[in-house]
């Protein structure tokens, strides 16, 4: 009987606190209205502050608890965004129907929520009463940004910036170490003054000590070490430690490299680091294709296989075939190249050339073959030379009939390439240029190539929605006649690398009983290129070529030009999508519309 009458005691009370929780379980909240306003403020701050605001894009099926606690993490949100332009006086009220968040218990949220209300008075904008930051090493490689200094605008992001000034300073003096010891950061209301002096503690002058290593890899420890040319013993310097991390990318063996000081530095004032690494799959496969009306079908492909002896060598393959469904015969390339890094020194490198090809085009059919041994010298990131000796013979027949060539030659080039993207550029330079000089061999003449190709890329506005691109090919055979050098060592102009709208190489000299290439070669290239959307953009181009018996282009020179529009479809991952339209506007062409379509930009 008392059992009983205990177990419905406990059941109602159960079910009471079951309507009690119910009851007080928060609703939906359907689609409240939001609103923010800024009396005083510019549309610039206005619309910085709705888009920091968690409130103003919140999700319409969102409880009340969420929306309550929502509208509490945007009053830090908004003052911070003040802070940041320099209002260090603000009053931010969020209201939720009437009633202050802040002043809501978030164990007792209101039933619903029709209306949310955001009203920001910034209060004046502070300027900078002092400003500075102690001590600072002399001479200093960095200086403290003109932002933070007496009478300027005061914000955090002006205290951060001088922060990260002084802090990189001292780390470019030698003081790996460093680290803010204090602040004092005052505000004057009254004046609307921010006075603000930062403490730094600069701890010992360090020099580099050991590289460890991590991680997963094929590389042997000594050639890891060769290759960074890590400088152990050296005065501790930033700028040192990210070359050494950029060699070990550079090889193109490694996915990632990173670069992570010991917490504590050694007694002998020594600052080990830690290189963790993570491998390339060893081998790799890629492929291309290019199709014209004229030139018909390439296709090229390359086999690359990484850390090919277990010291970061790359060996590449290539092939190319061309004249896929042209009217001429096929055209083939094969070449094997070996990189070795870092065998003369960390930035250079050593490499190892076979070439075999066969060209038949329009005016001359050759088969070549070229051996040579290499450097590469890296400078900085955009910026590399190298030069090779190599021997290389030719069996040409053109114009002037069936000939044996036979060179040892030298190859010197240099590359400099300041485009903000290789695939499609929209700022920046190209720059490349080459010098070729060749001994002859068993009755060949002598003589020197030079080559140099250069372009220019600029956006108009700042949304690179319109980009102007430049380009500028010149070339020129300097020492023996048109008949006493290789064909493939003179210029012809005309196809999609020259002159879009003619033939492949259609233009050259004429001679008697037909035509050859010139010693002299300059093509001219402009684009205008507009974004029509995200992925499409339209191209409207003009080409010129112009090619001389002589080794310099003038007036006289044979000459043709073409004109036309294309169309890009940007792909993520590989770049644009060309199909180029283009015609003969200048020059004897009788082939009417060409057209070009290929994987990335035209140049």
């Amino acid at each position: 009987m008392f059992f009983s009458r205990r177990l419905r005691q406990i059941t109602r009370a159960f079910v009471f606190s079951l309507c009690s929780m119910g009851l007080s379980l928060p609703n939906t909240v359907q689609a409240a209205s939001t609103d923010l306003t800024a009396p005083g403020a510019s549309e610039e701050l206005t619309a910085r502050l709705r888009d920091a605001s968690a409130v103003m894009s919140v999700q319409p099926d969102i409880d009340v608890q969420g929306l309550l606690a929502t509208a509490l993490s945007d009053y830090r949100t908004l003052v911070q965004v003040l802070y940041d332009t320099g209002h260090f006086s603000p009053e931010v009220h969020i209201r939720l129907d009437g009633r202050e968040a802040a002043s809501i218990q978030p164990l007792y949220p209101p039933r619903s929520i029709d209306a949310i209300v955001i009203t920001v008075n910034t209060g004046p904008r502070f300027t900078f009463g002092t400003a500075g930051v102690t001590p600072m090493p002399d001479p200093s490689e960095v200086e403290i940004p003109e932002t933070f200094a007496p009478g300027q605008p005061a914000s955090t992001g002006a205290i951060r910036d001088a922060n990260h000034a002084g802090l990189k300073a001292w780390r470019h003096a030698g003081h790996a170490k460093v680290a803010l010891e204090s602040q004092d950061i005052t505000a004057n209301h009254v004046q609307a003054r921010i006075n603000a002096t930062l403490h730094l503690n600069p701890g010992p002058h360090l020099r580099f000590g050991q590289l460890h290593q991590t991680g997963e890899t094929a590389v042997n420890p000594e050639a890891i070490r060769r290759i960074a040319g890590f400088p152990t013993g050296e005065p501790y310097h930033p700028d040192d430690l990210a070359k050494a991390a950029t060699r070990l990318r550079r090889t193109g063996t490694f996915s990632a490299v990173s670069m992570t000081e010991a917490q504590q530095p050694n007694p002998d004032g020594t600052l080990d680091f830690t290189a963790d690494f993570e491998d390339l799959p060893q081998r790799r496969l890629t492929f291309g294709a290019e199709l014209s009306s004229s030139d018909g079908l390439e296709l090229t492909g390359t086999w690359m296989h990484r850390n090919l002896f277990g010291n970061a060598e790359k060996l590449r393959f290539e092939t190319r075939l061309s004249g896929i469904g042209s009217s001429s015969d096929l055209d083939g390339r094969i070449s094997l190249r070996l990189d070795r890094p870092a065998t003369l020194g960390p930035d250079d490198n050593t490499y190892y050339l076979l070439e075999v090809e066969r060209l038949d085009e329009e005016h001359y059919t050759a088969t070549r073959g070229l051996g040579a041994i290499g450097v590469r010298r890296v400078f900085s990131d955009t910026l590399f030379a190298e030069g090779s000796l190599g021997f290389e013979s030719i069996l040409a027949e053109d114009v002037f009939g069936k000939r044996r060539f036979k060179y040892a030659q030298g190859n010197l080039r240099v590359e400099k390439d300041a485009r903000n993207n290789r695939v499609s550029a929209t700022d920046g330079y190209y720059l490349d240029a080459r010098l070729v000089p060749f001994l002859g061999l068993d009755g060949s003449k002598s003589g020197a190539q030079i080559k140099l190709d250069g372009r220019i890329y600029y956006a108009l506005g700042g949304s690179n929605s319109v980009v102007l691109a430049g380009r500028v090919q010149l070339g020129s055979v300097i020492g023996p006649n048109l008949s006493e050098v290789s064909p493939t060592m003179l210029f012809f102009s005309g196809g999609a690398g020259s002159v879009r709208g003619h033939e492949y190489q259609s233009l050259g000299v004429p001679v008697t009983g037909g035509t050859a290439g010139g010693k002299g070669y300059l093509a001219l290239s402009g684009e205008v290129r507009g974004k029509v959307s995200e992925k499409i953009s339209l191209v409207g181009f003009y080409d010129l070529g112009l090619v001389d018996e002589s080794s310099l282009v003038s007036g006289s020179s044979q000459r043709h030009a073409g004109a036309g529009l294309g169309l890009r479809y940007d792909v993520a991952g590989i770049g644009p999508l060309r199909l180029d339209l283009a015609y003969p506007v200048d020059g004897s062409s009788s082939d009417g519309v060409q057209f070009y379509i290929g994987i990335g930009q035209a140049f």
